[in-house]
């Protein structure tokens, strides 16, 4: 174990005089990882537990913004996003080799087969070895007055986040014909008082649309006793703040909104769900080369890794199809630990190289030789002697 330590130790020599690529060692890093939602942080966690130097650089733009609670994280249940990354931030930046900026990168580049050059908006440039993109999704919303605006306070994407609060009230669900049901089935446990505003897409287009991406749809409509209503939206407009009125001990929010219709008529109701799509929340995974599934970067969900050697996709923007906080967290610790054994072994290789060492080979002698340089001739004398000794008393 000593003589490996010692063979590691000569590395940083053999890395820095690479002709290559000659950075400071201010602003060369052995990981950077992009992004500062939970997925960010807890790969920058995982990196800071096994003293590899990283920097977390975060634009402060957020899919969970504005929501007013984090639910399902196991002891950190209905505390505010801000208060849960400003916690997770005091907590990481307890490990000294790691750190932790603002900024927004606008592009990622691979210099060689083990560097990659990061740049922010200000200019500031960053080297590493690997990098970790963690930038999350952006919702398409409508342009329909009073979504935006009410955006993760009413009007939600997560029913797993954020329907709980809302239970045994009358819901809406908002989007496109054909996104529709699969949300009744999520909320079927939340409330039984169900509204499907299709805004005019319950067209015959939209029904052979919907024939094949749900094709028992009318059976969900029957045994759940959904409502469709296919009218013009014009307006969502907020009655009632949930944030303001609501019961903490039961944990409930009493949002209350008026959807207005271009017919110049209204539906009362409590919460929405919605059925928008969503897209990369920023273009510097893709310009490096990841490759896409749909909306996602592709990448192993089992390592996170990408076709890009040495980077990383994780939270809501990688392909795995999970999209909360719990699962974002293990995404980036996941491929955290993946960093550390794929740069260990890097390492390793670098050392044996540069301590002028062969790799074994399969020839027995060989071993015995090795063996012999490693615990001297004495060992080996001494062992001859002690066998004998026992030998011939036993005899």
């Amino acid at each position: 174990m000593y003589i490996l330590f010692s063979l590691l130790a000569l590395l940083p020599t053999v890395i820095l005089s690479s002709p290559i690529w000659n950075p400071t060692p201010e602003s060369h890093y052995d990981v950077v990882v992009v992004g500062g939602g939970p997925s960010g942080l807890s790969a920058l966690s995982g990196l800071a537990r096994v003293r590899r130097k990283a920097l977390l650089i975060d634009s402060g733009q957020y899919r969970n913004l504005l929501t007013r609670h984090v639910h399902d994280v196991i002891g950190s249940d209905g505390v505010t996003p801000a208060y849960f990354r400003w916690n997770a931030r005091q907590q990481i930046s307890q490990y000294p080799t790691v750190s932790m900026t603002n900024g927004t990168v606008t592009q990622i580049a691979k210099l060689n087969s083990s560097t990659f050059s990061i740049v922010d908006a200000d200019g500031n440039h960053y080297t590493s070895r690997k990098v970790v993109v963690a930038t999350g999704l952006r919702d398409i919303l409508p342009s329909t007055p009073g979504i935006a605006e009410n955006w993760a306070r009413g009007i939600y994407w997560c029913p797993w986040c954020d329907g709980y609060e809302h239970r045994d009230q009358p819901l809406g669900l908002l989007g496109a014909i054909d996104k529709i049901f699969g949300l009744v089935l999520e909320v079927d446990t939340l409330d039984t008082d169900l509204i499907a505003f299709t805004n005019g897409t319950m067209t015959a287009e939209g029904l052979q649309v919907l024939n094949t991406a749900q094709p028992d749809w009318e059976n969900i409509v029957k045994i759940y006793n959904v409502k469709i209503d296919n009218r013009t939206i014009s307006t969502i407009e907020r009655i009632q703040d949930g944030g303001i009125v609501n019961n903490i001990a039961t944990k409930t929010e009493y949002d209350k909104f008026l959807v207005h219709f271009d017919d110049g008529t209204t539906a009362e109701r409590g919460a929405f769900f919605t059925g928008w799509p969503s897209v990369q929340a920023s273009n510097v995974g893709t310009d490096l080369g990841i490759g896409m599934k749909g909306n996602k970067l592709y990448n192993n969900i089992t390592t996170m890794a990408t076709n890009i050697q040495g980077a990383y996709a994780v939270g809501d923007a990688n392909m795995d199809g999970s999209t909360n906080v719990p699962h974002a967290m293990w995404s980036g610790k996941r491929a955290a630990v993946d960093i550390h054994l794929a740069m260990a072994e890097e390492d390793f290789e670098s050392a044996v190289i540069a301590a002028g060492l062969s790799k074994r080979d399969d020839d027995p002698e060989s071993d015995r030789e090795l063996l012999l340089r490693y615990i001297g001739e004495e060992f080996e004398n001494l062992w001859k002697l002690e066998a004998t000794s026992e030998y011939l008393n036993f005899t």
